[in-house]
């Protein structure tokens, strides 16, 4: 296709892995980024990538947070790629930077496109939903996927959607663009797309951060189980009663967690989490990457959201709001993470 000139607000792991792919395939690049040695290590040697594919190196643009201001105003599009917190500014620097066509992706986790629309407008805000891509950056310039490549099996990892549910030749173009990194498709079903990955976040990421256990530790525990589980059946429940069509998430129908409080139903869900003997990568999701980076997590936009919207809707939701707790203790240092901050979140949930 031709080729683009792309910004990323945000040179983390998720702007630093989608970034380097489209700087590989010969898409005009630029990462701008707060974190002064990641922004120096990209300009001196580069972006080293691996994953469940060959190992590669890329050389995009990168520009301190800074020296953003100088930038030209004629990039396609401008994706945010930070924290949740950080969506109003990053759109803001994104769309001064953006050509009279150019439009801001939200390239985010939680519920960043409201925001993002409230900035630029719905009219140039284009929603991105990544769905079974775990992807970490501990040492600058070094990033690394952990979840495996979805081609082959049937699964498309981004889903490119409008506002208002078109299908655009716009959405068409950015799926086309991010297809050189994995399945992409459009979808005419933004908001219940973004539910179902929110849900899916929502009932492994905090658990991760308060109990400083990686996933497949968390899955071969009964209690890690269940605290999932619980998560899952209270985002799933929330969504559904919000009227969104909430696609199937962590390998069941949102229905079906919705369901989990039915014993039968338990056990099933319960079966589905339980490693196998061959068991599977220990993953180390965002907000245990923050955790152990000492950042702000993403709590108040992920969980802390499911828990707001129940509240709106007359929908339960005790073990998120424990959770959203739990992890503000470990954030600001009134609790470390551990283990049994498990079985304390469901006690203070009352299960």
């Amino acid at each position: 296709m031709t080729t683009r000139k792309l910004l990323f607000v945000g040179a983390g792991a998720i702007g630093s892995y989608l970034g380097a792919f489209l700087a590989r395939a010969g898409h005009d690049v630029t990462l701008v980024d707060p974190w002064a040695e990641q922004v120096e290590v990209i300009r001196q040697r580069g972006l080293a990538v691996s994953g469940p594919h060959e190992p590669f190196e890329a050389r995009p643009a990168a520009v301190h947070l800074g020296e953003a201001a100088r930038l030209p105003r004629d990039f396609a599009v401008a994706f945010v790629a930070l924290k949740a917190y950080d969506t109003a500014w990053a759109t803001q620097l994104a769309l001064r930077h953006l050509g009279p066509d150019g439009y801001v992706v939200a390239a985010q986790n939680c519920w960043p496109d409201p925001t993002v629309a409230a900035v630029a407008g719905a009219s140039r805000a284009v929603g991105l939903v990544m769905s079974k891509i775990g992807v970490a950056l501990w040492t600058p310039g070094q990033v690394e996927r952990g979840l495996g490549r979805s081609r082959g099996t049937g699964h498309d990892v981004f889903r490119v959607g409008e506002h208002d549910g078109r299908r655009t030749p716009r959405a068409r173009e950015l799926a086309e663009l991010l297809s050189v990194v994995d399945g992409a498709q459009v979808t005419d079903n933004l908001w219940g797309e973004r539910w179902s990955k929110l849900c899916a976040n929502a009932m492994g990421n905090p658990v991760q951060a308060i109990s400083g256990l990686g996933s497949l530790e968390i899955a071969s525990s009964e209690v890690g189980r269940a605290i999932t589980i619980h998560l899952a059946a209270e985002s799933a429940r929330v969504g559904l009663a919000c009227g969104y069509r909430v696609p199937p998430f962590s390998g069941a129908a949102a229905e079906q967690w919705a369901d989990a409080g039915r014993r039968e139903t338990w056990e099933a869900l319960d079966r589905l989490l339980t490693p196998t003997a061959a068991g599977g990568p220990n993953w180390r999701a965002s907000m245990a990457q923050d955790v152990a980076k000492g950042r702000p997590t993403e709590i108040d936009h992920m969980n802390g959201y499911v828990v707001a919207r129940g509240r709106e809707g007359g929908v339960p939701t005790p073990v998120s709001a424990a959770v959203v707790e739990v992890v503000s203790d470990v954030e600001r240092g009134a609790r470390k993470p551990a283990p049994e901050n498990i079985g304390l979140t469901l006690s203070r949930a009352g299960v």
